[in-house]
């Protein structure tokens, strides 16, 4: 039997999100580190390295190679979008870019797959608001779609998602996925001829980006809850429900043997007594703010549908990735992957809360993201003026060596940004009608404010504290023309930036001489001198990476080669 539902939602608060507010507020997030920058370490230029690779035929389309390592991550599909789309792009897009059009694209599908999913979710039965006594309560359509505005506000307020989604990593592919497979259950009972194909592109693809293990537990959840719903009482005919079981079923053969032909099938698991717990405590707070006070919220007010659809299914694939991100050592990646499933608990508080703590998350977050705006502003504005002196000196010390340059590009588009932000926040503090997804409307624009501010005016001097391109020049002015290179203790990132920005023939150190050059990792020398013969070695230049003393390199030139 249904228990009875908490929300109480009127046909007055369901009023539509206008179509294109949000879709410009989608393009204002996304947009935004896909642009003008830099590949930046680690993970980004990593992956892009990879990329970079199989694109110009130096390693295997299904083993990717980087001075003969294999990628940290066992993904491949990744890997396959970034090489496709720089042989497909024209001689005038610069690699990097080409590269980041279709994690623009998943990060995309991701926004969507999440509205959807919600939407679907909203959609059920147990989920529909309390009928009133003389008509008046929220219609299902109306009530579902904006209870999807509201989950989009909530993934986009996330503070984890920013920075993750808008590198060229598997983290984003795997993101993108589990989207597209949280939308394909939760559409399931009620659209299975679109679900259902949904739902293996989404398994698959999360399977080949590196997550296998999650696939099959993401569906998984999925199968149980739709084999309890079968044998419930529910707006669809058994016969659905259990088609709906199979197609499960079907899916996670299909990924394990998709797996298991690829070979991606690996285990990495971190804990233990060496696991830091009050890091991974702070992450999971900062990481998934606003939106997991509201998911806790849910989770209490519909505490006895804890067993329907719209809760159970959100509830498991979050369950999933925080489990991961306690037994594995790429915590932040993987709780990424729980951000959908996040801002769905989080959107189903949203009918339930009162107006005075809509009030409270008003209040906290204007003043949380104003403060962050003005602080961007006031160190911009000391960078380009001098005044106040103080910012200018700190950055000065973390980045040596830094010019600021003006882009009226960017100011302009950061001055529009701020001016929105403060229309909006006079149209929030206005008298009007209340709708449901109005408590989330701030949190994400300021969110996407403070983002969209980073991206622009401090765009210049992100890309020098975060790229390998000053050391990549510094090592380029010594040598006289780019060519073959030897590396020693050079990880994958510099490795990728050396390949990608000085155009090298990189080859690993060996005793006898291959090439005229040396690279060495400067806290690596010890090592190199016990490894290689360094009587023929005449140290050249060392370089210093300006903001990480751990990425100084030494170039050395072999006195004879071969």
């Amino acid at each position: 039997m249904n228990q009875p539902t908490p929300a109480i939602v009127a046909q007055d608060a369901v009023r539509r999100l206008p179509r294109i507010a949000l879709l410009l507020f989608c393009v204002a997030y996304v947009i935004p580190g896909f642009v003008g920058r830099e590949p930046w370490k680690n993970a980004d230029i990593t992956a892009f390295g990879y990329m970079f690779e199989i694109a110009r035929g130096g390693a295997s389309w299904l083993a990717p190679r980087l001075l003969g390592q294999p990628p940290e991550f066992d993904a491949l599909l990744p890997y396959w979008l970034g090489a496709w789309a720089m042989q497909a792009a024209p001689a005038w897009i610069a690699p990097d870019f080409a590269a980041r059009i279709p994690f623009a694209l998943l990060l995309v599908l991701t926004l969507a797959a999440t509205w959807y999913g919600v939407y679907s979710l909203a959609r059920s039965p147990q989920a529909q608001p309390v009928p009133f006594a003389f008509g008046g309560e929220a219609s299902p359509a109306d009530y579902a779609r904006a209870m999807a505005d509201g989950g989009l506000l909530a993934l986009i307020a996330t503070l984890g998602l920013a920075q993750l989604s808008h590198e060229t990593t598997p983290a984003l592919a795997q993101l993108a996925f589990t989207a597209l497979a949280f939308f394909a259950m939760a559409a399931l009972p009620r659209r299975p001829g679109v679900a259902i194909p949904c739902l293996f592109a989404g398994l698959a693809g999360l399977a080949l980006s590196g997550a296998p293990a999650m696939a099959v537990l993401f569906a998984a959840g999925g199968f149980l809850v739709s084999l309890f719903e079968a044998q419930d009482e529910s707006e669809t005919p058994s016969l659905a429900r259990w088609k709906a079981v199979t197609a499960f079923a079907v899916a996670l053969a299909f990924v394990a043997a998709l797996a298991t032909w690829f070979d991606v099938w690996h285990w990495r698991v971190a804990g233990g007594p060496a696991r830091d717990w009050r890091s991974l405590g702070r992450l999971l707070l900062w990481f998934t703010w606003p939106a997991w006070p509201l998911a806790l919220w849910t989770l209490w007010r519909w505490r006895r549908q804890l067993v329907s659809r719209h809760v159970a299914l959100p509830l498991w694939f979050l369950v999933v990735s925080i489990g991961t991100t306690v037994a594995t050592p790429s915590s932040d990646r993987s709780l990424l992957l729980g951000l959908p499933a996040l801002a769905a608990l989080a959107a189903f508080a949203l009918p339930t809360l009162s107006r005075s703590v809509g009030a409270l998350i008003d209040w906290f977050t204007l003043l949380f993201f104003s403060g962050c705006a003005f602080i961007i502003w006031v160190i911009w504005i000391s960078l380009q003026t001098g005044v106040p002196a103080k910012p200018a000196a700190n950055v000065a010390k973390l980045a040596p060596g830094f010019e600021p340059s003006f882009s009226a590009v960017a100011f302009f588009t950061a001055l529009a940004a701020t001016l929105a932000w403060a229309w909006l926040v006079k149209w929030r503090t206005g008298r009007h009608r209340s709708v449901i997804w109005k408590s989330l409307v701030l949190p994400a624009s300021g969110a996407a404010l403070c983002w969209l501010l980073l991206m622009t005016l401090w765009l210049p001097v992100l890309d020098f504290a975060r790229s390998y391109t000053s050391v990549v020049r510094g090592v380029v002015r010594h040598i006289d023309r780019p060519g073959c290179v030897e590396v020693f203790g050079i990880n994958r990132a510099q490795a990728a930036a050396f390949r990608y920005h000085g155009q090298m023939d990189l080859r690993p150190a060996a005793r006898e001489a291959a090439c005229p050059w040396l690279l060495v990792a400067a806290d690596l020398q010890p090592a190199m001198s016990m490894a290689l013969d360094t009587r023929r070695l005449q140290l050249v230049a060392s370089i210093r990476r300006p903001v990480d003393a751990h990425d100084n390199v030494l170039l050395y030139r072999r006195a004879t080669a071969q």
